[in-house]
C-alpha cells in the first residue's frame, strides 16, 4: 500500500460505529468466555489466566508483526485481552483477597502507569499515532490492562454496588453516553475521552455477559456459557465480514503530535 510523506495508514481500525459494536460484542465474550474456562471447566482464575495470556502473548506477537492491518487478527486480539481480563480481574478481586475495590485500585494504577510510560517514551498516547512496534506495544499493554480494570469495574458495580447485571449494564451504557456527549459538544482531548469510553465498554461486557449466563435466581438469564460464547463470536465475526473495517489513518512523523 503506497504511503504519503504526509500520511500513512496504521493498523488499528479506525474508530467508527461500527468499531464500538464490535468492542463491547467482544468485551461481552471475554465475560462469558473466560467463566466458561475459569469456571464451567474449573480450571480455577490463575490457571485460566495463563492459558489466556499465553493466547495473548501469541496473537500479540502476530498483531505487531503484521505488515498491515488485518481486521480478524486485530479483534482477536481484543478478544485475548477481554477473556485474560476476566480471569485476570476475577484472580485480583477474589483469589489475592484485596476484594473490587483494592483489585480495581490496583488495575487502574496499572493502566495509569503504561500511560504515563507511554506517554514519557513518545510524547503522545493518541490511538492515531500507532507507527512503530514499540508504540504499538505500549497500545495494546494498556488495552490488556484496561480491559480487566473494566471486569473489575463491572463486577464491583453489579455486586459490592448492588445495581445487578442489568443496573450495572444501564449505569455503564449512561456512562458511555456522557463521553460521546462530551466528545460531540465539549473541546475534552479525543485522545482522553476514547480511553475512557474503551474501559467503560469493558465493564458494560462483563455485566452484560454475566446478564446472560448467570443463574435465574441470581438475576441472570441462566444461558450455558459455551453456547452463549459461541454465538457472540459468531455475532462479531458476522460484523467483522459485514461492517467497515478501514485501518486507521494518522499523521505522519513530521506532524505535531497531540495528546
Amino acid at each position: 500500500m503506497a504511503q504519503s510523506e504526509t500520511a500513512r495508514w496504521g493498523k488499528v481500525p479506525e474508530i467508527t460505529l461500527g468499531f464500538w459494536i464490535i468492542k463491547i460484542a467482544a468485551t461481552t465474550l471475554g465475560e462469558t468466555g473466560g467463566d466458561a474456562l475459569s469456571m464451567s471447566v474449573d480450571l480455577g482464575y490463575l490457571a485460566s489466566s495463563a492459558i489466556f495470556l499465553g493466547l495473548f502473548v501469541i496473537c500479540v506477537a502476530a498483531q505487531i508483526r503484521a505488515r498491515r492491518f488485518r481486521p480478524f487478527l486485530y479483534w482477536l486480539v481484543i478478544v485475548a485481552t477481554t477473556t485474560a481480563g476476566t480471569t485476570m480481574a476475577d484472580f485480583s478481586d477474589r483469589s489475592l483477597g484485596i476484594g473490587y475495590v483494592g483489585g480495581s485500585l490496583l488495575l487502574l494504577a496499572l493502566v495509569a502507569a503504561v500511560l504515563a510510560l507511554w506517554w514519557w517514551r513518545e510524547g503522545s498516547v493518541s490511538v492515531s499515532q500507532i507507527t512503530t512496534p514499540r508504540v504499538e506495544s505500549f497500545y495494546w499493554a494498556t488495552i490488556l490492562f484496561s480491559n480487566t480494570l473494566g471486569t473489575a469495574l463491572g463486577d464491583f458495580a453489579a455486586d459490592s454496588g448492588g445495581l445487578g447485571y442489568e443496573g450495572g449494564a444501564l449505569v455503564f451504557s449512561a456512562a458511555i453516553l456522557l463521553v460521546v456527549l462530551a466528545w460531540r459538544f465539549t473541546r475534552l482531548s479525543p485522545t482522553l475521552l476514547f480511553w475512557a469510553a474503551f474501559i467503560l465498554t469493558r465493564p458494560l461486557g462483563a455485566t452484560l455477559g454475566d446478564l446472560l449466563t448467570k443463574p435465574t435466581d441470581d438475576g441472570g438469564f441462566d444461558l450455558n456459557r459455551f453456547l452463549a460464547s459461541g454465538l457472540i463470536a459468531a455475532f462479531i465475526v458476522l460484523c467483522v465480514v459485514l461492517l467497515p473495517q478501514r485501518a486507521g489513518r494518522h499523521p505522519g512523523a513530521q506532524e505535531a503530535s497531540s495528546f
